[in-house]
Order: C-alpha cells, then structure tokens, then sequence
C-alpha cells in the first residue's frame, strides 16, 4: 500500500506540474478561484459558438464580448486578499 500511496502521490505532483490549474498544496481559495474564473474566460473566448451565444444574450457584437472577457480576464475576483505574514 505504501508503494501506492507514492505512485499517487507522484501522479498528481506531475500534474500539477504540467498544468497550472490542477492547485499543489500552497495553493489558497482565492488562487484557485483566480484559476477556474481564467480558464473559464479563456473557454469562452476561444469557442466561438459560446462566445456568439453570450453575445447574443447581452446584446452586444462578439467583438465586444471578446474584449470584456479578457478585460475580467485581468482581476476576474477583484484584488486579492490582504495575507497575514507570521
């Protein structure tokens, strides 16, 4: 069991070092909010269907919509919070 607790344990450290939105341990909530608003934004910019159908909800040109999606891109949960250094 020991031997597959470390061959878990190195799979998901390869993980989360190839892809950034996997978390690793000092990884805190507002991060990984930071991570999944990103990719999310991301998705949508790169899938035009989405991006047309967001469009189409808000009324605005997909041009439009691309360029505030990567505005929120920037802050997609506002500036981050003060850390307490002990």
């Amino acid at each position: 069991q020991a031997s597959d607790r470390f061959n878990i344990n190195s799979q998901l450290e390869h993980l989360q070092a190839r892809y950034v939105g996997t978390g690793h341990a000092d990884l805190n909530r507002f991060e990984w909010a930071v991570n999944i608003q990103r990719d999310s934004y991301a998705s949508y910019i790169g899938h035009n269907p989405i991006l047309a159908y967001f469009a189409v909800a808000e009324n605005e040109s997909i041009g439009r919509e691309r360029y505030n999606f990567m505005q929120k891109m920037l802050l997609p949960c506002g500036l981050p919070p003060e850390r307490e250094d002990d």
